[in-house]
């Protein structure tokens, strides 16, 4: 994953506050407990010669109620002239920390990569659809606001939308044949507007998974009205109707359900890619200091880490991976066997690179 935004932070000048916070707020012990935990870090920082009128800012910022729900946490970094980065989570860190030094601490944001995924839901009907973008740093699908500005709701603005009754009446015969053929083009239409939007929002928006629920006859008409290429990246989410979808928790378990199994896959996937590139010549390096020559030379396309077995020196190859335009990724469990829990995969090679095989480097007992 490109970092772009943590630029301000990489280009400033130390000393720098991180801090990395479980703001989940559930209820009034949880955020009880969220103002003690952070009254400790505080009174951490302080004693380490973070600026009192810095601290007021953390404070004022990390205690200010969050407008999503459910489980979360937040990332700043900070100079002492002020907040440089704010980021809200998408799930809790995997430690809590509050850090000053010379560098920032990247890695408990970092570790939450693969969590870091941008949504649209569509929720469509006969007549039209909602639609809710969420960025990684808006996680929740559940009274936010959304890049799209607000939650948008598309109105195809055809407005036959009922078929005539299979009794008695006058809709008998070429009538009744006549209007569930209007009814029909107004779906289609309105099928057709909403896919407009929807290729407008992929557009303008990286989107990592795009989510359709709604009503079954309205879901097959904006399949077909969809491009091929979207159309293949739909994932159906059973239970959603337009206006109510984020208020039912059966709904947005689905939802939660639907996104971890994304994760999961694309867990797998980037441990296929770091896999199979040990069996190319010179596609990849594993371990602390072949990464770091690898920096060096400027070969690093993606960096790839593992959660909970980085190697001491973690934060400085993550600052130099960042810094030279490298791509960070992080693995939730090790199904590679990554000397030291870091590896590269690299841009270029030459005769002076190290061997890609893992089983052919010396120094750690997973290489053997």
């Amino acid at each position: 994953m490109k970092l772009p935004w943590l630029t301000p932070v990489l280009e400033a000048d130390g000393p720098f506050v991180s801090v990395h916070l479980d703001t989940t707020r559930t209820g009034p012990q949880a955020a009880a407990e969220l103002e003690a935990r952070w009254a400790r870090m505080r009174s951490r920082l302080a004693a380490e010669g973070t600026p009192e009128p810095l601290l007021e800012t953390l404070t004022e910022t990390l205690l200010s109620p969050s407008p999503i729900g459910g489980r979360h946490g937040r990332s700043v970094f900070a100079t002492d002239d002020g907040i440089l980065v704010d980021r809200v989570l998408p799930v809790p860190p995997l430690q809590e920390s509050a850090h000053r030094g010379e560098h920032p601490q990247l890695l408990p944001l970092l570790q939450l990569i693969p969590f870091a995924l941008s949504r649209l839901l569509v929720v469509v009907d006969r007549a039209g659809a909602d639609l809710h973008l969420r960025a990684p740093e808006d996680p929740s699908l559940t009274h936010t606001s959304a890049p799209l500005g607000a939650d948008a709701q598309v109105e195809g603005g055809h407005d036959v939308l009922h078929k005539a009754g299979s009794g008695g009446g006058t809709q008998h015969g070429w009538r009744a044949d006549n209007s569930e053929a209007r009814v029909e083009d107004s779906w289609e239409r309105n099928a057709d507007a909403v896919a407009e939007a929807v290729e407008r929002v992929l557009r303008e928006h990286r989107v990592d998974l795009v989510m359709l629920s709604g009503d079954v006859r309205a879901m097959g008409l904006l399949r077909d009205a969809l491009g091929k290429e979207t159309r293949e990246r739909l994932l159906e989410v059973s239970g959603g109707s337009r206006g109510a979808s984020l208020d039912r928790g059966p709904f947005r378990e689905e939802v939660v359900r639907t996104t971890e199994r994304v994760i999961a896959e694309r867990q797998a996937e980037l441990a296929e890619l770091f896999r199979e590139s040990q069996a190319r010549d010179g596609a990849s390096v594993a371990g602390a200091s072949e990464v770091a020559a690898a920096l060096d030379r400027g070969q690093v396309d993606e960096l790839v880490f593992v959660s909970g077995r980085e190697p001491a020196g973690i934060e400085e190859l993550l600052r130099r991976a960042l810094a030279t335009g490298a791509s960070v990724s992080a693995l939730q469990e090790d199904e590679v066997g990554i000397p030291e829990g870091v590896g590269a995969l690299l841009r270029w090679r030459d005769e002076t690179t190290p061997s890609n095989s893992i089983g052919s480097m010396s120094g750690d007992s997973r290489r053997e």
